[in-house]
């Protein structure tokens, strides 16, 4: 029998619990953050290891530079993010930010930098998790979320890359200001927030397959890739001239809805089913080679 968050299952009357687990998980990462790792220089990959750095050397609030760096990804992501899950993640992003700033006045609860990078990695690495699988954070603001994404199947992508290479100039940066046995420090701390963001998402794949069945497929594709940037593959043949056809569609479980609406605008007849794909990436490349 299996237990923990795969278990979890959303029910239609599961709003305030869902709430709840959101402001949950942005407030244990700010623990993580402002009790554990800023005290003694420790620093994550990601927005938030780049917005500590920031903190550090600027002498400013961690909770403003979470706040400003995050925002633009979720303006920049509005598009795909219809509104109930627009709404969990700015829910997410303001208790990690207020969390951030009413916890910095305390100071830390441990001394010693190894059992802090310890503590603060599982408890921003939970935190996370919890509030990503529940909508209410964005996946760009974890660099651990990324890394739980690349163990999904398949190559990284381009933006993968980049981002594990900014993760990279992060933890240098921080060992050329806070000294290389805090950059040792703040790995054991960066290893830990990802395995706690791996246990929190199991079960829980971060893309879905969309397979749609119509008789417009042109007009199905040129309107994903106009109005979402997505694009969407025609398996077999038809599709065109009024044959049904098949599409197949990568993306996320929180576009789901918005992918709906604009399929049903192309063709009102058309029939839509997603399913979680921990291989949906693979595939998806498979499919390309087949086209090339």
């Amino acid at each position: 029998m299996k237990t923990g968050f795969a278990g979890i299952r959303r029910r239609p009357g599961s709003k305030g619990f869902r709430i709840l687990a959101v402001i949950t998980g942005a407030l244990l990462a700010a623990v993580g953050l402002e009790l554990f790792l800023m005290p003694h220089g420790l620093v994550v990959g990601g927005i938030t290891g780049l917005s500590a750095l920031f903190a550090h050397t600027t002498e400013m609030r961690l909770g403003l530079f979470l706040f400003l760096f995050n925002l633009p990804f979720i303006f920049m992501s509005r598009k795909q993010l219809n509104l109930r899950f627009a709404l969990y993640t700015v829910l997410g992003l303001a208790c990690l930010t207020i969390g951030s700033l009413a916890l910095h006045q305390f100071p830390a609860i441990i001394g010693d930098p190894l059992p802090a990078a310890i503590a603060g990695g599982i408890c921003l690495g939970l935190g996370v998790g919890i509030s990503v699988r529940f909508g209410g954070m964005n996946q760009e603001a974890s660099a651990s979320d990324q890394g739980y994404s690349l163990l999904s199947g398949g190559p990284p992508r381009s933006y993968e890359i980049v981002i594990m290479l900014l993760n990279c100039a992060i933890l240098f940066a921080a060992g050329a200001l806070f000294g290389w046995d805090q950059a040792m420090y703040s790995i054991i701390a960066y290893l830990l927030a990802f395995e706690g963001v791996r246990l929190t998402l199991r079960g829980l794949s971060p893309s879905r397959s969309a397979w749609i069945t119509s008789s417009r497929c042109d007009d199905i594709q040129r309107v994903l890739k106009e109005q979402l940037d997505r694009e969407a593959a025609l398996i077999g043949e038809g599709g065109h001239n009024g044959q049904p056809g098949t599409l197949f569609c990568l993306t996320d479980r929180s576009e789901e809805k918005v992918l709906t609406e604009w399929i049903r605008k192309a063709d009102p007849d058309s029939r839509i089913v997603f399913k979680s794909s921990e291989s949906a990436r693979r595939r998806r490349l498979f499919l390309n080679d087949k086209k090339e």
